[in-house]
C-alpha cells in the first residue's frame, strides 16, 4: 500500500493539490513573496496533528459513550531559531466540554490516540516529542 499526491504550480509560490475530491492551495504570505492564496506546507503539518488525533478521539468517545458536546484541539509547535526553521516540539491540549463522571474515559480515549492509533502523530513523535494535555470544562485533568 502507498499513498501518493500531486502538486501544480500555478504561478508565483502558489501550489495545488486536490486530496479526496478537495482542492487545497499552498502559497507563501505576500511578505515572503507569495500572494498568501493558502496556506503554508508546515502549519498544514499541525493540523493533520489534530485533525488524525481528532478523527480517533470522536469515534471512541462514541463507542465509550462519553457524554461530551465540544472538542477543540490546539497544538503549539516550538521552531528551531536556525534556517531552516524546523519544529522542535509539539503540545497539544485537549479542550472538552462534557460530563466529569466520563473524565477516564476521556482520558483513555485520548491515550489511545496518542499511542496506538494516530498515524500522523506516531510519524511525528520521530520528528520530535509530542506532549499534551487535556481540559474539561476548563480545569485540568
Amino acid at each position: 500500500m502507498s499513498a501518493q499526491i500531486s502538486l501544480e504550480w500555478k504561478e508565483g509560490v502558489t501550489f495545488e493539490t486536490i486530496l479526496d475530491g478537495h482542492t487545497i492551495m499552498i502559497d507563501k504570505d505576500r511578505k515572503s513573496g507569495g500572494r498568501d492564496e493558502g496556506p503554508r506546507p508546515k502549519a498544514l503539518m499541525l493540523v493533520a496533528l489534530a485533525g488524525c488525533s481528532a478523527m480517533d478521539v470522536i469515534p471512541l468517545f462514541n463507542k465509550m459513550r462519553v457524554r461530551f458536546t465540544k472538542v477543540t484541539i490546539d497544538v503549539d509547535a516550538g521552531t528551531s531559531d536556525t534556517i531552516p526553521m524546523v519544529y522542535t516540539s509539539f503540545h497539544m491540549i485537549y479542550h472538552i466540554e462534557g460530563h466529569p463522571e466520563d473524565a477516564a474515559k476521556m482520558v483513555k480515549a485520548i491515550r489511545l490516540s496518542q499511542e496506538k492509533y494516530c498515524g500522523v502523530g506516531l510519524m511525528m513523535k520521530k520528528i520530535a516529542p509530542i506532549t499534551y494535555e487535556i481540559r474539561l470544562n476548563g480545569n485540568n485533568l
